[in-house]
């Protein structure tokens, strides 16, 4: 008999005082099943049903760690809703938009912000350069908005992209993504204007799933052209409209690239070590933007 073929029951010879065998898991049940795969007596409580007999729990407890549970391309489980994250987080958008632009306006806009001001100019700072208890502002400012065309633009390049790369990553990597860029881009924007800045909107996130989207096209040797001509439109955009904060782009562009280069390229067999290092490692820069900011324009 080869070694994977199950097992005949050995339980149903009476035992040598002439009784049924008693379950291997309730000692006081007599049996004449018995698990069809290593042959061990099983009691009705037992029982699992299988295709051929009857299974113990540990066998089915084995056969279930056998199974490889299915993930994406990246690592990420698979989901019947493969866009959850992007729409939870165009409701969330939508949500702060509708808020801070017709509710509770002005003041939850300037509350959530990414406003500074350095000592040089007040004599004391205010917002992100005033200390931690106003880095609130580096994460609300990434879902600030109070603007119509700002909001509907960021949103539409959000319901374009951002399905696509969520499928592949899976949802906690789509997200970390999303937010590391958002968060990075605040942060450059914070250590490269923070004596006097107010900036707001998606758009570092936006431009941090763009630079990963052409990872994942390059790694997936999908054709770059689409993908890239929008990254370049977007880039035009930036440096040509006045009022756009262009740090907060190019902070997130960066992120998001180098955050997909980490998660998409990890080793198979080192892959989730390797992608949550990548994550970690960061976070660690945006820490050290703001550090950095603060010593500059802190008090």
């Amino acid at each position: 008999m080869l070694p994977d073929e199950p097992r005949p029951p050995t339980d149903r010879t009476p035992e040598p005082g002439g009784g049924l065998a008693h379950c291997y898991r309730h000692p006081g049940q007599e049996t004449g099943i018995g698990c069809s795969r290593c042959g061990r007596p099983i009691c009705p409580q037992c029982m699992v049903s299988a295709s051929v007999g009857f299974h113990c729990p540990e066998c089915v407890q084995g056969a279930n760690r056998e199974v490889r549970q299915a993930t994406t391309r990246f690592g990420g489980q698979l989901a019947a809703d493969g866009a959850l994250v992007t729409k939870a987080l165009i409701g969330v958008n939508l949500v702060v938009f509708v808020l801070a632009a017709y509710v509770l306006r002005p003041w939850l806009s300037e509350d959530l912000s990414l406003f500074s001001v350095g000592p040089q100019i007040t004599g004391f700072p205010y917002g992100v350069a005033a200390g931690p208890d106003q880095w609130y502002r580096l994460l609300t400012a990434t879902f600030l908005h109070v603007e119509l065309w700002h909001i509907a633009t960021n949103m539409v390049m959000l319901w374009v992209i951002g399905p696509a790369l969520e499928a592949a990553l899976g949802r906690i990597r789509f997200l970390a993504v999303y937010l590391v860029s958002g968060l990075a881009g605040s942060a450059f924007a914070f250590l490269l204007a923070g004596g006097f800045m107010n900036s707001l909107g998606a758009s570092g996130a936006i431009f941090g799933l763009l630079g990963a989207t052409v990872v994942m096209y390059k790694r997936t040797r999908m054709p770059l052209g689409p993908v890239v001509a929008l990254l370049v439109f977007n880039l035009i955009v930036t440096f040509s409209v006045t009022g756009i904060d262009w740090r907060a782009h190019l902070g997130g562009l960066i992120a998001g690239t180098l955050t997909a280069i980490g998660l998409m390229y990890a080793p198979q067999d080192r892959r989730l070590p390797v992608q949550a290092l990548t994550v970690a490692a960061m976070a660690g820069l945006v820490l050290a933007m703001v550090l950095v900011g603060m010593a500059r324009y802190g008090g």
